[in-house]
């Protein structure tokens, strides 16, 4: 019987990071995904938010991924496009890059951590009891885990075996979607018409002075909003071909499909996002509509939040009761993801009425601080986790900030590479000198960092901020302390977060 730490069920993007922050930590970890290889058919999803972009940042991996997508202003609510680039991040904007390309560089860097994976296997059933879980696989083997944490989907088995309720909304449309090849030259852009929302793309294209420009030839992508709700069976060319003939008044002379698929604005939430040594993550826990691209995003995030806190479980450093703050944390999020997809699904409806509403929407975002809230929600910049209202940055994002250390100049997001909490002292060397703290007892697990930073501490959505004394920094970059030279609830947080000293 083989053994590890943890087993995670799926190899997408989301079990992909997963794997990667348990293997910084230290932690025996292995993936299992049904798919013979990485390889995807076409390129599905596609596009990073700004916030994920910083997650790969602060691991010190998202050049891997700037050096083959396009930056471009991706964050937008409905119909109506929103400008980051005055945000107060590095990455003040988002990236398109397909999800193949996605998976392909995760998994490389996975790779790179000696992690297995292992395809053409997944997990058909398990049991679970107080000190593990009981893995049957389809090979017809069997083995034992800690842990196990489904990332396999909104199908989800592991979420369907382990009981857990999907409580939410049925589906009001439903689109196809394929990568094809075309015979003609289709028309380009979206289309509206009383059915709903068309649309029709090359795969190849370049971002130039902010607009998109498709190549000639190659791969198309196509999405056609379908006449009626509740289809089971799989899409076929014939459905695709009959649908644009509906729409365009003629097939284009499509051809030789890569993939055909369909999706539905079905919405949604895992009641629970664990359930005793089982775990949820990405489209397992939350599907929604794609409008906004956020389910890729969210599901990466979801992985960046656990991945530390169960690898503190597993290594005993914190009790097994932390990774109930997985839940109590993520699932808010995620529920905001799913009220604002429902929203733009709303606006997209094709009537006289919801266009005037859309006008509206569309003019109020046009407003400065309307534009800035809507626009850190969608790129992920905003995410608050509930921590205390003692200083505006407690459970928001650590900005990168230019520091300047005994040892020269180093970015925050640097010292987070190694998925190792840090305490910065931002105040006056010493805080473990005499009238300060000594945090020799966590020492071996948190980074004490005493560095000088000059310049405005600045928010996304929020403006300025009071400069810190002193700030401690998941692994995960959210704020989990701000004090000052009394080093009040310093003690706690250490404990809290990253156990007792």
């Amino acid at each position: 019987m083989t053994e590890h730490a943890v087993v995670v069920a799926g190899g997408g993007p989301t079990g992909l990071m997963l794997a990667g922050e348990l293997a910084l930590a230290g932690v025996d970890v292995a993936i299992f995904e049904r798919r013979p290889n990485q390889d995807l058919a076409g390129s599905r999803a596609g596009g990073l938010h700004s916030r994920t972009i910083e997650i790969l940042d602060q691991r010190g991996i998202a050049d891997r991924f700037l050096s083959e997508g396009q930056k471009a202003q991706v964050a937008g609510f409905g119909s109506v496009r929103l400008d980051i680039s005055d945000f107060p991040t590095r990455h003040a904007y988002g990236l398109g890059l397909w999800q193949n390309h996605i998976e392909r560089i995760l998994a490389g860097w996975v790779r790179e951590l000696g992690v297995p994976i292992h395809y053409g296997t997944e997990v058909t059933g398990f049991t679970q009891d107080a000190t593990g879980v009981d893995i049957a696989l389809s090979d017809g083997r069997s083995l034992r885990a800690q842990y196990l944490v489904g990332c396999d989907g909104g199908r989800s088995l592991i979420r369907k075996t382990a009981g857990i309720d999907f409580p939410g909304w049925d589906a009001t449309t439903s689109s196809l979607i394929a990568q094809v090849e075309m015979a003609e030259e289709p028309e380009l852009g979206i289309r509206r018409d009383a059915s709903g929302t068309h649309a029709v793309g090359k795969v190849e294209y370049e971002v130039r002075e902010g607009e998109v420009v498709y190549q000639k030839g190659g791969p198309v992508g196509v999405m056609l909003t379908e006449e009626h709700v509740g289809a089971t069976a799989e899409p076929t060319l014939d459905d695709l071909r009959e649908r644009l003939i509906a729409v365009y008044g003629t097939d284009y002379g499509v051809h030789s499909p890569t993939w055909i698929s369909r999706f539905t604005d079905m919405t949604r939430q895992a009641a629970a996002y664990r359930k005793g040594r089982v775990l949820l993550a990405g489209d397992a826990a939350h599907v929604h509509s794609p409008v906004g691209g956020q389910g890729l995003n969210t599901g990466v995030q979801d992985a960046v939040n656990l991945g530390w806190k169960l690898a503190q479980v597993v290594h005993g450093t914190a009790p097994e009761s932390q990774l109930d703050t997985y839940h109590a944390e993520r699932h808010p999020v995620a529920a905001r993801v799913l009220h604002t997809t429902m929203a733009q699904v709303a606006l997209m409806r094709v009537d006289d009425r919801t266009d005037a509403l859309r006008d509206s929407v569309a003019e109020l975002l046009s407003m400065h601080e309307p534009r800035k809230r809507f626009a850190a929600m969608m790129s992920g910049l905003d995410i608050h986790y509930d921590l205390g209202d003692s200083h505006p940055l407690l459970g928001r994002r650590m900005p990168d900030l230019d520091l300047v250390t005994a040892n020269g100049p180093l970015r925050v997001f640097t010292l987070l590479h190694a998925a190792k909490p840090v305490l910065l002292n931002l105040e006056e060397p010493g805080l473990e000198e005499p009238g300060g703290l000594d945090i020799t007892p966590w020492a071996d697990r948190v980074q004490l960092i005493e560095a000088t930073y000059v310049g405005a501490w600045e928010l996304p959505a929020i403006g300025p901020v009071g400069a810190p004394a002193a700030v401690l920094i998941r692994p995960d970059g959210h704020v989990a302390w701000v004090g000052g030279l009394s080093q009040s609830g310093l003690v706690d947080a250490l404990t809290t977060w990253f156990g007792p000293g």
